[in-house]
């Protein structure tokens, strides 16, 4: 079926028009006093405020009409009812289901907590000190092994929410290594000991040449400590895939196998079996809050009006500034150095989702779609990058991410206080940030001095937690999520699938054959010469 382009809806013309009669947000808030209040959207304990966005009343009633335009109620609904959404791969996408309570879970999908429940028992054993190494001893610390989204989720949530490890979670130490080169379990296997270190192998295919690269290089490692190796991979190796037999062939024992399935992308994995690194790191219970969070948010995006669901604001708040107002860049900014990882793990959800040129039915686009994220800690960033967004040439969204409670008072009084005032610091600093980039010199005092001139109008959002918890994380994280799926509805593109990166991995292929002196040499003059000089200073022919 042909997708209707966006420039060709029909209220696409009348949302042009309006971008050159919208005032600074100078000018919109002293008009409006009560702009705060009216752009302002709460549920599963996260506020979403779209004030400092460059938006008026008319131009958000005709996003409102682009969100029925576009047939968004439709697609939302087809997304969570399994429907083939991912066309060019003929799949569903149903990392939603994976959030589903199990007791509202239909037969059909039983499968999710039965996993769940394999992942739970392996967990246990490990965190008790059931589990033990080839040598009898008990499991000290767990490498994850994955890449793209089976690193990176599992990565991002586990530094988020380190203070909430449960106690039987804090004896182990979970490491995660993903580089292809070595160089991170260079680092980790110079200080682990291999009596005592469980593997996880998290690769849906467990083609992956990155992972399963690493997984090589820690069997050779074990096998010069243990003499068996059916006891080295009995005790030391546990492998997450959609695919068993790939599995079976490494060498991974059945009883050590957790699955998950075809509809389940890599980039949405975390909350599938993919996720055993979060469990054995925080604690089953933690998962399951993790998971409890992200229900809530679907449920809220799944049956809120479009000018009141907070994943389908930001999207329609995206295509705007992307496609009408021509702004390519955004920035993530959290004031919160537990989110330490959440930038990049955005910049993988959204970018490979969603940095597409065709339409679901393989058709040129000619508009832009998923623009460049960047991102890091607020308070570090305003050292770093901030001075472009103030003073540059070039227009950058933004999201402050923010938790309104922190810190607990039963630590020590003096020492609780102390952490208090670094935390309202921290606030004070975000908002003053958001404010100047909205208002520039209207938030400060005037200047005829060129250098100090903020021209402001940098549109923002900011998204304030009650505070930082495994359930709003999860809520956080769907968040995100609805909302690259609801841009990718309005660009008539597919944020399911990723053949650039699948060609990537081809051409690597490839070019191991090239540089071992057997391959191809019909390729560009550049790869071949940059081979030579590599093979050259290896002392190679």
């Amino acid at each position: 079926m042909k997708i209707q382009l966006l420039n060709q809806q029909p209220v696409f013309k009348a949302l042009q028009d309006q971008a050159v009669k919208v005032p600074h947000l100078a000018e919109l808030f002293q008009q409006n006093p009560h702009r705060a209040q009216q752009m302002s959207i709460e549920s599963a304990g996260i506020c979403l405020d779209y004030s400092k966005q460059r938006v008026t009343d008319q131009v958000l009633s005709e996003l409102e009409q682009l969100f029925y335009q576009v047939k968004l109620p439709q697609s939302i609904a087809e997304l969570f009812s399994g429907a083939v959404v991912n066309q060019s791969e003929n799949r569903a996408a149903l990392h939603t289901q994976l959030r589903l309570p199990a007791a509202q879970q239909p037969e059909a999908f039983a499968v999710i907590e039965q996993a769940l429940l394999q992942m739970e028992a392996l967990v246990d054993q490990v965190q008790q000190g059931v589990w033990r190494g080839f040598s009898g001893k008990r499991i000290t610390d767990v490498v994850n092994l994955g890449v793209g989204g089976s690193d990176l989720g599992p990565l991002m949530v586990t530094q988020a929410l380190k203070e909430y490890a449960e106690p039987q979670a804090k004896a182990l130490k979970v490491h995660f290594a993903s580089t292809i080169d070595g160089s991170q379990l260079f680092d980790l296997l110079d200080h682990l000991n291999p009596e005592t270190t469980l593997f996880l192998i998290a690769s849906k295919s467990f083609t992956t040449i990155d992972t399963l690269s690493n997984a090589d290089t820690v069997r050779a490692w074990l096998a010069k400590a243990c003499p068996s190796e059916t006891l080295m991979l009995r005790c030391h190796f546990v492998g997450i895939s959609a695919s068993a037999d790939k599995m079976q062939q490494w060498g991974i024992a059945p009883e050590n196998q957790l699955p998950f399935w075809s509809w389940v992308g890599g980039r949405f994995s975390l909350w599938s079996t993919v996720g055993c690194a979060i469990a054995l790191d925080l604690g089953m219970g933690v998962f399951r809050q993790l998971l409890a969070g992200a229900y809530a948010m679907d449920e809220h995006f799944r049956t809120a009006p479009p000018l009141q669901n907070i994943p389908v604001m930001m999207a329609l708040l995206g295509v705007w500034n992307v496609n009408v107002l021509d702004i390519r860049a955004h920035a993530i900014l959290p004031y919160d150095g537990r989110l330490k990882y959440f930038p990049s793990y955005l910049e993988q959800l959204e970018m490979e989702s969603n940095g597409k040129s065709v339409t679901q039915s393989g058709e040129p686009i000619n508009y832009a779609t998923c623009p460049v994220l960047w991102g890091e800690i607020g308070a570090n960033a305003q050292h770093a990058f901030y001075q472009l967004l103030h003073q540059g040439t070039q227009a950058v969204a933004a999201d402050f991410i923010l938790a309104a409670n922190r810190y607990e008072a039963s630590q020590s009084e003096a020492h609780y206080e102390a952490l208090i005032a670094q935390h309202e610091l921290n606030i004070a600093n975000c908002l003053a940030q958001s404010r100047v980039l909205a208002l520039g010199n209207a938030a400060v005092e005037p200047s005829d001095n060129p250098f100090r001139h903020y021209p402001g109008n940098q549109p923002s959002s900011t998204l304030l937690l009650d505070r930082l918890d495994a359930s709003t994380l999860g809520g956080l994280i769907a968040c995100y999520e609805h909302k690259v799926f609801t841009q990718a509805v309005i660009w008539g593109i597919n944020p399911f699938d990723q053949w650039g990166v699948e060609l990537g991995k081809q051409v690597a292929l490839q070019l191991q054959a090239v540089l071992a002196g057997k391959g191809d040499t019909e390729l560009d003059s550049s790869t071949l010469h940059l081979a030579a000089q590599i093979n050259s200073k290896r002392g190679r022919v």
